[in-house]
């Protein structure tokens, strides 16, 4: 019987880790009131989550203050100004023809 067990094993190939989504839980329960208002928000709003994007967002920040998760700009982790989110149109490129 081989080393690698009954289901391959490993191959030589090492496992690569995701970008995101994989980060350090909250053992100390540092964010666990974020935590809570966030679910609150879904269980009264009937699981609608565009309508509790700021408790996401504090619950995000928390965690990047605490060193639970990477730093990111939160434009990147889908939160742009609020100006853009009242103005769809506002980032369109404008064409000038001369």
């Amino acid at each position: 019987m081989s080393a690698g067990g009954a289901f391959g094993g490993n191959r030589g190939l090492r496992p690569v880790p995701p970008e995101k989504g994989i980060f350090p839980l909250d053992h100390m329960h540092e964010c666990d009131q974020e935590k809570k208002d966030y679910l609150d928000c879904l269980k009264s709003s009937s699981h609608q989550s565009e309508t509790c994007r700021r408790f996401s967002k504090k619950y995000l920040e928390c965690r990047m203050a605490k060193n639970l998760m990477a730093r990111q700009d939160m434009s990147e982790l889908g939160f742009g100004k609020e100006a853009e989110a009242e103005a769809p149109g506002a980032n369109e490129s404008k064409r000038t023809d001369k």
